[in-house]
């Protein structure tokens, strides 16, 4: 009965910190990759509603990071303002021992680790796919048209193929007018155009992606270079100048587009890993049939069953294309059959490699899914130890405590995975190592949870730099016996 209060009223501290700190996270980390690609969407006159998709779809891969995060700073501040305030002495000195209220933690633990595999599998690779496409549509779509006076405009059309530079003495953009227009075509590099007229009127199509330029009162001055002296004027009363592909739409995509190892799920991932599994067996059973051919030819040593490749060589070899081993020509430099194989293994050798490298990135995005979901089950074990342990330092050894645990950790995973992708190590290990080792310590201090620690708060930093430098002490002490 007394744990099943203990545990409704541990849920209930947690939720307030654990929501705090995963909003103030949540938006630090969404501020920075939002200001990382910001660049890419100035000036590309954007609907309010692809911004707001562009930010939505941005939420879920900060999440991904500030959950497990939050789960260990919503764990060090309600142990250690519970230490503070003589709860843990109260639980104590009512027959719980310390170590029995981690049950209740590990269990939200569990709950937290159990979501975040549900979102790394389904939410985030899909948002992130999403997102991949909609920052390609954005980076496809070109920059608004906005025609300035007295300069020189480039405006290019058939994505990006034709160019034309338009100059106007005066633009209205309200009336969308111009005066004084020059317009100088040199897509046609026999036919080299300049077109000048008095005014003229800017309109684009339904769909808005092409523009049409209505000059009147011009002409035009082209220059033919396939001829000697070439030159020709044409005088106009009106005309429309189509300049075809300058909209500024945004074209979607609606999915697909190759998906990279972040955008699939865990079926995805393994799926694609065995894949490429496959195309490695194959490639290397491939070098090693056309070895064992080649030097059976050259052996001149028959074989049961030849395959296709052996039965061509044989006819070669029986035509006198290729010369049979011992004929007195340098098998390295003078047969073809073996300069083949060698060519062929050096290309196999190559794509396998390609290939083992796409296995290890599959394989390190799928151990850091579930090892980052997992993360929340260790610092559930590890928070409440360190919290007991630094019973004073209230809200700077939480910031202390969880910023150098975060840090070690994701140094620890980040490097990890570089070495993953190099194929130094296993993605496996790597991958879980930093997991390991918090879940050890997370053991070791959990076992020494006998007896709560200060209840006075008083000091801040103070009692955790005491405890920090209570060795050195010692040490001079017993120097200066």
């Amino acid at each position: 009965m007394r744990m099943g209060v203990l545990t409704k009223y541990l849920i209930r501290v947690h939720l307030g910190p654990f929501l705090f700190a995963l909003s103030a996270i949540t938006g630090l980390i969404f501020l920075n990759a939002v200001a990382q690609r910001v660049d890419g969407l100035v000036g590309k006159g954007l609907p309010w509603g692809t911004v707001f998709e562009f930010l939505a779809l941005s939420l879920p891969h900060t999440v991904a990071l500030s959950l497990p995060m939050s789960v260990l700073v919503a764990v060090l501040y309600v142990f250690s303002e519970m230490t503070a305030s003589n709860e843990i002495t109260a639980i104590s000195a009512g027959g719980i021992a310390p170590t029995r209220i981690l049950l209740p933690l590990l269990g939200m633990g569990l709950v937290a680790t159990a979501t975040m595999l549900y979102f790394n599998d389904a939410v985030l690779p899909e948002s992130n796919h999403r997102l991949k496409n909609l920052l390609v549509d954005i980076a496809r779509k070109r920059p608004t048209l906005e025609l300035r006076e007295q300069v020189v405009n480039e405006i290019r059309t058939d994505q990006g193929l034709d160019r034309y530079f338009l100059t106007a003495a005066r633009i209205d953009p309200v009336e969308n007018t111009l005066e004084d227009i020059t317009i100088f075509d040199n897509n046609n590099p026999i036919r080299q155009r300049t077109t000048y007229a008095t005014h003229g009127v800017m309109a684009f199509n339904e769909a808005r992606t092409d523009l049409y330029l209505s000059l009147y009162d011009g002409v035009v001055h082209e220059i033919q270079s396939d001829r000697v002296g070439g030159f020709q004027r044409l005088y106009f009363d009106a005309q429309v100048v189509p300049l075809r592909g300058v909209g500024n739409e945004l074209e979607r995509r609606m999915g697909g587009g190759d998906r990279g190892d972040r955008e699939m799920s865990f079926a995805m991932l393994r799926d694609n890993a065995a894949e490429k599994e496959a195309d490695v067996t194959a490639a290397r059973d491939e070098n090693r049939a056309r070895a064992l051919a080649a030097v059976r030819l050259a052996l001149n040593r028959p074989a049961d069953e030849d395959s296709t490749v052996v039965t061509s060589l044989r006819a070669q070899q029986a035509r006198g294309e290729i010369t049979p081993m011992g004929s007195g020509r340098s098998l390295l430099t003078r047969d073809p059959v073996t300069q083949g194989v060698v060519i062929s293994t050096r290309s196999h050798h190559v794509r396998i490699q390609a290939l083992q490298e796409g296995i290890n990135r599959l394989r390190v995005e799928l151990h850091k899914k579930w090892a980052i979901a997992f993360a929340c089950l260790v610092f559930t074990l590890i928070g409440p130890p360190v919290a007991l342990r630094f019973p004073r330092g209230g809200v700077g050894m939480v910031i202390g405590a969880s910023s150098a645990i975060f840090t070690v950790y994701w140094i620890g995973l980040i490097g990890g995975e570089k070495l993953a992708d190099n194929s130094a190590a296993e993605p496996m290990i790597t991958m879980w190592l930093a997991n390991v080792i918090f879940l050890l310590v997370g053991l070791l201090l959990a076992a020494r949870m006998g007896r709560a620690g200060g209840t006075a708060r008083g000091g801040g930093w103070d009692g955790m730099w005491s405890r920090l430098a209570a060795p050195a002490r010692r040490f001079r002490a017993s120097g200066a016996g």
